[in-house]
This record gives structure tokens, C-alpha cells and sequence, in this order.
């Protein structure tokens, strides 16, 4: 789930597709032997917990305060759990012999699945593309905020893969969640032209308005990684309550890659001279990016020969320079086809940011690799020092996905679960748009003037 580049076999968090048909039967409370198990979950106590399709055949819990793993089958019928993304077992165990009766064991305890108002609707984008979405609210007639989720720059199906669709109307707030365009079952082709994107998010924003009709208290969006960047737009062509960035930048799609190999090279240890030496590769590379793959090979060749034997390069990644470091002109020509998105390499998002009158939530992991978040906190608070309704949340030793991690044998990352605090804090700040109390670890910066008051 990179900021901007998303190759198609590098997701680590990915949540594998499962078919509409088994998510609408999950949603509505219905379910089939097949697909009996997918779907959000209430125990007596009223904890939640939701199970989703995984990778191959394993099943995927979350709970709401953000413990998670993964489940695997075994011989006995029982489903045993690994912690978060590891291969370590937890001692969690999950059994769906009554699943089809909607209900289900987790740890021994009983959990019953929990009935939304789903609507699965085709929908018009920009330019007349048709976008497959779904409105999922509570049971009941009583009005609830409602959340657009935003695509980050994954090519799945939204509407197959995203928890926050069930996690978050089992707590009482409706979310509108869309494929969108190039992706699922939504047309079109697959773009990061973040204006086109953030016209299908308004489009989507109205549709779940209309569908929902009185239902809707309020509406706001969540964008994720590089919804960051398009939630903010969104707001500009159309007012909403709030707005909630997950993982974003305050930076441009080059500034990300440049933070990316800073950060990473010292994180190895490398010297001021060496990130340097580092950087300039990275700029070679993303000047051949942003061209479209039609000029800048020479420069990227005689960087290239200048430093490859050097011990430092062997750490050299980026968000996306990594990509093309290890070919030559003729081939990268030929894998770049799969890299033209639209991609607005040097879009400044804080023109907009500045625009925006909703009150919005940056929620920020302070170890992100993949969205660096030092320079976007630190504009963020500028921001907030001028008086714009934002309100900021870092999260100590929190990632990409908002996730807390350990360091593997290899020193690889290996995701443990979501910080604590996460989703309930983003399910707050959709029912009034402000924040109360503690969210686990978080450090939080409140803007000035109370945000719910900026909001025209």
C-alpha cells in the first residue's frame, strides 16, 4: 500500500478479493456454507471482532481496538490465528460450525454476526464511467455520519477488501465504499491523476447521500495513503463535514521518493555524503518517471555507472526509484508501459489543505518508511499554527497502514497489529469531527478553534 507506486506483487497488507456475491450475503447477515464466515461479529459483551477473506486460504480477524492475525485451517475444523502479518502462532483459535446461523467461536466465546442495511449500486464518475459502490449502514432508521472511503494507489477491489466497510457501521457510523475507476467492478481505466480520482470521490459522496437519504447525519471522507492527497481535493469541489487522511503526505509524489531514500539510507547508517550520493541516483530515476519514460536514460546511466560499485547503493530503495535500478535503458522503456498512470509528480497539496474548510484528521504513523511523516507533520502544524481546523495524531512506532511492527532476523519490518486507538479514532472524528480523551499511544496536536465550527 505505497503512497503513490503500487506493484502488483509487493502487498504486504493486502486483504486478497473474494466475490460480491459473498459480500453482500456477509453484509445483509445472510451466508452460505462457502462464505459463511466472512462478515463483522458482536460478542455479549458488545466487542466486535470481523473476519475477511486473506491471502490464499487464510482468513484475516481485526478487532476494534486493533489487535489482528491471520487464520489458517486445520484438520480438526478449528481455525487457529498467527499474530498480526508473523508466522507466529497466538494461541487464538476460531470455530465456524454454526456460521451459517450467524453465529461463530472465537477463544471459546460466542460471537453473532452482525445485520447492516447494505445497497450495492452502480453509480456515474467523471466523464460519465460507471463506478461500482456500496452504501452499509446499521439496522435501523435513525440517522448515522456516514464515511466515503477513498482508494490508497492498490488496483484491488475496494468494495472486496476493505474491513472498515462492516468495522465501522457495527459501531454505529455508515460507510460508502467503492471500486474505483480501473478497478473491481468499477469501468474505466486505472489512474493516480488525483483530479479525475477526486471527482469520482464527489460523485461517490452523492450517491451514498442520495441512497442513504435521511439517514444521513453527516458526511465525510477517509482517504488513505495516496487518498491523502485526494480526499483534500474532493472537499474543494464539494463541501462535506469532515475529513480523514490516513498515512498521507503534505508533500509531492518526488518529495516522497526523495524522503523515502533519505529516511531509509539513515536508517542503515549511511553518512550525510552517502544519502546525498543516494539522492542524486533518486532524482535521476525520478526525473525518467515523470517524463513518461521518453527522456533522461543518459543521466540515469552515468549516475547509475558513477556509484553502483559503491558498498552504500545496495541499499538504495525509494518508493519507486528501487523499480528501475536494476535495468537497462531498453528494458525499463519497455516495463515504464506499466508505470504511466497520470501520476501528478509535482502536485503541491498544500494550496488545497489551506482551502479546505471541513475540520480535518491527519492520522500519522511516526516510523512510516513507505509516506515519511516528518515533513507532513511538520507542515501540518504549521497549518494548525494559522488556524485551520486540523487536528493531528501521531502514533509512536506505527507504519505504513498504521500498523506496529517487529524487526524480523533479516531486519525486515513484520506488521503486529494496528496501534491501539486507530479505528476508534477515526470513528469519533466522523460523529462530531473532534476528539476526546486518549487514543493508546498517540501524540495529538488540536487545532486552535474548535473545528466543528469552521465548517460552513
Amino acid at each position: 500500500m505505497h503512497g503513490c507506486w503500487a506493484h502488483p506483487l509487493s502487498f504486504r497488507l493486502v486483504v486478497y478479493a473474494l466475490s460480491t456475491v459473498c459480500i453482500g450475503a456477509a453484509l445483509s447477515g445472510e451466508g452460505t456454507e462457502a462464505d459463511c464466515e466472512i462478515g463483522a461479529y458482536r460478542f455479549v459483551d458488545g466487542e466486535i471482532v470481523d473476519i475477511a477473506q486473506s491471502e490464499g486460504n487464510t482468513l484475516r480477524w481485526r478487532k476494534f481496538d486493533g489487535t489482528t492475525g491471520a487464520l489458517h485451517k486445520k484438520q480438526d475444523g478449528l481455525w487457529k490465528s498467527t499474530l498480526g502479518w508473523t508466522d507466529r502462532p497466538d494461541g487464538h483459535t476460531v470455530s465456524f460450525t454454526r456460521c451459517t446461523e450467524g453465529e461463530i467461536e472465537f477463544d471459546r466465546k460466542k460471537a453473532y454476526r452482525v445485520p447492516f442495511d447494505a445497497t450495492d449500486r452502480v453509480f456515474k464518475g467523471r466523464g460519465g464511467t460507471k463506478l461500482a459502490g456500496r452504501l452499509v449502514l446499521p439496522k435501523g432508521n435513525d440517522p448515522v455520519p456516514i464515511v466515503v472511503l477513498i482508494h490508497g494507489a492498490e488496483r484491488h477491489s475496494a468494495r472486496d477488501s476493505y474491513a472498515l466497510q462492516r468495522l465501522l457501521p457495527a459501531e454505529n457510523v455508515g460507510a460508502f465504499v467503492y471500486d474505483k475507476r480501473g478497478t473491481g467492478g468499477s469501468e474505466g481505466k486505472y489512474t493516480q491523476d488525483f483530479v479525475a480520482l477526486a471527482d469520482d470521490t464527489v460523485a461517490a459522496m452523492q450517491e451514498a447521500k442520495r441512497i442513504a437519504g435521511r439517514r444521513c447525519a453527516r458526511i465525510g471522507y477517509q482517504g488513505g495513503s495516496q487518498g491523502g492527497w485526494v480526499a483534500p481535493l474532493a472537499v474543494t469541489r464539494a463541501p462535506v463535514d469532515f475529513v480523514i487522511v490516513s498515512f498521507g503526505l503534505a508533500v509531492s509524489v518526488i518529495d516522497e521518493d526523495q524522503q523515502q531514500v533519505a529516511l531509509e539510507m539513515r536508517l542503515k547508517g549511511h553518512t550525510q555524503d552517502e544519502i546525498s550520493k543516494a539522492l542524486e541516483v533518486a532524482s535521476a530515476a525520478e526525473a525518467l518517471f515523470e517524463s513518461g519514460f521518453t527522456k533522461g536514460f543518459e543521466n540515469f546511466d552515468a549516475v547509475r555507472a558513477k556509484y553502483r560499485h559503491e558498498p552504500w547503493y545496495k541499499d538504495l530503495h525509494g518508493n519507486y526509484t528501487h523499480f528501475i535500478l536494476p535495468y537497462t535503458a531498453p528494458e525499463i522503456r519497455e516495463k515504464g508501459k506499466d508505470f504511466i498512470f497520470g501520476t501528478p509528480f509535482r502536485y503541491d497539496p498544500m494550496p488545497t489543505l489551506s482551502a479546505v474548510k471541513a475540520p480535518q484528521l491527519w492520522i500519522l504513523g511516526e516510523d512510516d518508511l513507505e509516506a515519511p511523516s516528518a515533513e507532513t507533520s511538520r507542515r501540518i502544524k504549521t497549518l494548525i499554527g494559522e488556524g485551520k481546523p486540523i487536528t493531528l495524531a501521531i502514533f509512536p512506532h506505527a507504519e505504513h497502514g498504521m500498523t506496529e511492527y517487529e524487526l524480523a532476523s533479516n531486519g525486515e519490518r513484520v506488521s503486529t497489529r494496528y496501534a491501539a486507538g486507530y479505528f476508534t479514532m477515526m470513528r469519533d472524528f466522523a460523529r462530531n469531527g473532534r476528539l476526546t480523551g486518549s487514543y493508546g499511544s498517540s501524540v495529538i496536536v488540536k487545532p486552535k478553534i474548535d473545528p466543528t465550527a469552521a465548517v460552513e
